[in-house]
């Protein structure tokens, strides 16, 4: 009996300590060897347009209404801006389609806007024209393009070709020794090489660039492909960070007041259950916080609302829960028994509570575009969560505790 009592002390004592271990690096991060380290959990969590400021674009696809294909190109244009705003590093942007024939893109953070919006909306055809007018590749032949330098530490575009490509570009450099070959793109000449050579290699370059940055935007264009449709921006504007900051700090504030204020609630009215509940929501924040990283969630204004909402919900378990375990003791029933009898008879209201919310959850997501998506994450990452620590962390920390044989019915709120 004293060896149990030991171990559920060490156990216990193990869980309070890695949860301050846990809870300690997600707000100071840490510093590893050499030049690893681990970042602040604040500072990993991908932050929305609304929170960090940025830019929002519409576009406005040139199609007729009756295209068969319609869907089709609209979708293919999302894939191409999707590509170009990951090459420039805009991991965090949101697309979605607006309407019949519209693109929305939020991208947060960006520091020259209008010319990023022009590049999302470039045609980028590429092609590469003979001295006799003939269109030798395209930018389909392309297998990848990236921003080098050349001879005289010149920006160039290296290039690779497809296998199909690769011989006929072989062909015509072969055939075209000493002549230009236009290198266009949107049918304009962006460089004129001479044909030195045959190149048969499948590789080669393209020079002309003014800058390196020049280079990066004409790999990243060539790279993502050409829109199967014309866009024409139809709205265009910056939001400003300053907003965004202002209410994030607010929601931090009234975040921390709320947290306070549920955790006195609880130990109050449910003393050593309270307790125990008050442990598990700290544990639920910080799975909530490490999921979000992980899951490359951006955290907006309606997303903190969607955590709000998924920890009154878990707070809500709990107190259901308890109230159950009240009753069974009153009844006369031993504590273990009542422990049992409680989160059985509160499973099935809590289940059919939070898998309703979580099929809602999942309608926003599907149907629903930027802010209303960001809700429907972390809300659904949020109830999960909230299973997970209400029932089966809750009570098993509950059991460890009886088992140190604390049999004072007051101390469970009885």
């Amino acid at each position: 009996m004293m060896k149990k009592r030991a171990l559920h002390l060490v156990i216990i004592f193990s869980l309070i300590l890695g949860v301050l271990l846990v809870s300690y690096v997600a707000l100071n991060g840490l510093s590893l060897w050499g030049p690893y380290e681990i970042p602040p959990i604040g500072q990993q969590i991908r932050q929305g347009l609304d929170l960090k400021g940025g830019l929002y674009v519409v576009y406005e696809a040139e199609i007729e209404p009756n295209d068969p294909d319609k869907d089709g190109k609209i979708s293919g244009a999302i894939r191409v801006i999707r590509n170009r705003l990951d090459k420039e590093g805009q991991h965090e942007a949101t697309i979605a389609r607006q309407g019949d024939n519209r693109i929305q893109v939020e991208i947060p953070g960006i520091k020259n806007p209008r010319e990023l919006a022009e590049i999302l909306a470039k045609p980028a055809v590429l092609e590469f024209e003979g001295p006799e007018g003939d269109i030798i590749i395209t930018g389909k032949d392309i297998k990848s393009a990236n921003p080098a330098y050349g001879e005289g530490h010149t920006p160039v575009v290296d290039f690779e070709l497809h296998s199909e490509g690769a011989k006929k570009f072989a062909d015509a450099t072969t055939k075209y020794q000493g002549q230009i070959i236009r290198i266009l793109l949107d049918k304009n000449p962006i460089s004129e090489p001479v044909v030195k050579s045959a190149i048969v290699g499948g590789r080669g370059i393209i020079d002309g660039m003014q800058d390196i940055e020049e280079a990066k935007r004409l790999a990243n264009l060539i790279e993502s492909g050409a829109l199967p449709v014309n866009l024409e921006q139809a709205e265009i504007r910056t939001i400003g960070a300053t907003l965004g900051v202002n209410a994030l700090n607010k929601a931090i504030q009234a975040g921390i007041i709320g947290v306070v204020a549920v955790l006195m609630f609880m130990l109050v009215f449910y003393r050593l259950p309270g307790l125990v509940a008050d442990f598990a929501l700290i544990v639920y924040i910080l799975i909530m916080m490490i999921v979000m990283v992980s899951a490359k969630v951006t955290l907006t204004l309606p997303g903190i609302a969607g955590i709000v909402l998924s920890v009154g919900m878990a707070v809500d378990a709990n107190v259901i829960i308890f109230e159950r375990i009240k009753e069974e003791i009153r009844s006369g029933k031993t504590l273990n028994s009542s422990l049992d009898s409680g989160f059985s008879k509160a499973f099935r209201a809590i289940l059919d509570s939070n898998i309703t919310t979580l099929i809602a959850a999942f309608v926003l997501l599907y149907f629903g575009t930027g802010p209303i998506q960001g809700f429907a994450k972390t809300l659904i990452i949020g109830i999960i969560a909230s299973m997970i620590t209400a029932i089966s962390f809750t009570r098993f920390t509950l059991k460890l505790l009886m088992g140190l044989n604390i049999k004072n019915k007051w101390l469970y709120g009885a």
